[in-house]
């Protein structure tokens, strides 16, 4: 009616992962970053699989023309990380759009893109989780705070299932450039170099290197 006042309120809203830029992250969970280090220029090459070889040749382009977040994630970033799996003959795990609710108060929550885990086991997320991976449209730097948040709720959820581990890793990709990361401390490094598709056997090798160290847990 005229005259009526109409009075809203307004709940806070809690902050999922994709809402961290990498200024925000550094800010709430107190972190430092180091942009001076080539991570992984000594870790080996891995062939890839004609299996492997012949779905990029056939996908890659397909997605370029897509030119969807989602069309590249599937066409290009799970096919690797698959390759990854059958490399490690099949002893991780890998969950793609899953659920990652760990601490909302933190706002270490929402979906992530891709989880990669020790564990074989499929059906829930299991500890440890060694790496991260957010897949984007185009680009990379937005999506880096994002991706260290996820680290982040790794790292979180690793201590509280009692495997708590030293270094989490992840990587910001577009499908055809990938950008890794690194979590230490309260320090997270970000690689100096990026990567691109044409060098998979680096790729492969990096993607492999995080998951097939001996993990290494904290003392008590």
């Amino acid at each position: 009616m005229l005259g009526e006042r109409i009075s809203i309120s307004l709940e806070p809203t809690s902050m999922a992962y994709s809402n961290f830029t990498l200024s925000k992250v550094k800010t709430e969970f107190n972190l430092v970053t180091d942009e001076t280090q080539d991570l992984f220029a000594t870790v080996p090459l891995v062939q890839p699989s004609k299996l492997l070889t012949e779905i990029l040749r056939e996908q890659l382009p397909l997605a370029s023309a897509i030119n969807t977040e989602k069309a590249r994630s599937e066409l290009v970033v799970m096919p690797v990380l698959m390759e990854v799996r059958r490399q490690l003959q099949n002893q991780i795990a890998i969950f793609s759009g899953t659920s990652f609710e760990v601490e909302s108060s933190q706002g270490l929550e929402g979906r992530c893109d891709f989880i990669l885990g020790r564990s074989p086991e499929q059906y829930y997320v299991a500890a440890p989780i060694l790496s991260i991976v957010d897949s984007k449209n185009e680009n990379i730097p937005s999506g880096i705070g994002q991706c260290i948040a996820t680290m982040l709720a790794a790292r979180l959820f690793n201590e509280r299932a009692g495997q708590p581990i030293r270094t989490i890793y992840g990587a910001v990709t577009t499908g055809n450039n990938w950008k890794f990361l690194k979590l230490e401390g309260n320090t997270a490094f970000i690689d100096m170099s990026d990567y691109f598709i044409k060098e998979i056997s680096k790729i492969l090798g990096i993607l492999i290197s995080t998951l097939n160290l001996k993990v290494e847990m904290l003392a008590d």
